[in-house]
């Protein structure tokens, strides 16, 4: 864990089963801070219920700790294995649950999209992405595990993906200056 500040932060989570990745971050006027990252694991030795169990229970209550403004959650299109698919979307179904629960915005990204807005470049490795993720937070070390490292690279994504359509509030104050000159 990192140490927090005062603004609701964006909540990334990769998620998985066996190990569920997390990261959050809040900007403090154009710079991103990390105040939240590690990784959930469940034993795969432990049935499945259980486990699911276990891991809902650790998604709502950070969820409730941290009380993000939004919650980002890898969007999984394509997987060669399907038992590892089906995991990840029962890990994800889990994430997407906790923040419904407390009415938080939900947006999913694909892997490519993240490595793209983080990397520059859509086919980049793990390793690419958690160097450019320490970079752009400033960390002294890539995040690790991988998972934690990809929660955060989620986060950031959506954070700067907020930054560029300011149009609602330009669009809302130029409808509002139309409409005043001609009334």
């Amino acid at each position: 864990m990192f140490a927090g500040g005062d603004a609701a932060p964006i909540l990334g989570i990769d998620p998985g089963v066996s190990c569920c990745g997390y990261g959050a971050i809040v900007r403090r006027g154009a710079q991103p801070h990390a105040v939240a990252c590690g990784v959930i694991r469940t034993d795969p030795t432990v049935p499945l219920p259980a486990r699911l169990a276990l891991l809902a229970g650790e998604l709502d209550q950070l969820v409730e700790e941290l009380q993000p403004a939004a919650v980002v959650v890898e969007r999984v299109l394509f997987q060669v294995n399907a038992r590892t698919a089906i995991s990840v979307g029962q890990a994800s179904g889990l994430a997407l649950v906790a923040a419904a629960r407390r009415d938080i915005p939900v947006v999913q990204y694909s892997p490519n999209e993240v490595k793209l807005a983080i990397a520059g470049d859509g086919g980049a490795g793990k390793r690419e992405v958690a160097a450019m993720v320490a970079r752009l937070l400033k960390l002294p070390t890539p995040p690790s595990p991988a998972d934690a490292a990809d929660a955060l690279a989620l986060a950031l994504c959506h954070a700067w993906r907020l930054r560029v359509p300011d149009t609602e509030s330009r669009s809302d104050r130029l409808g509002a200056a139309i409409a005043k000159a001609t009334s």
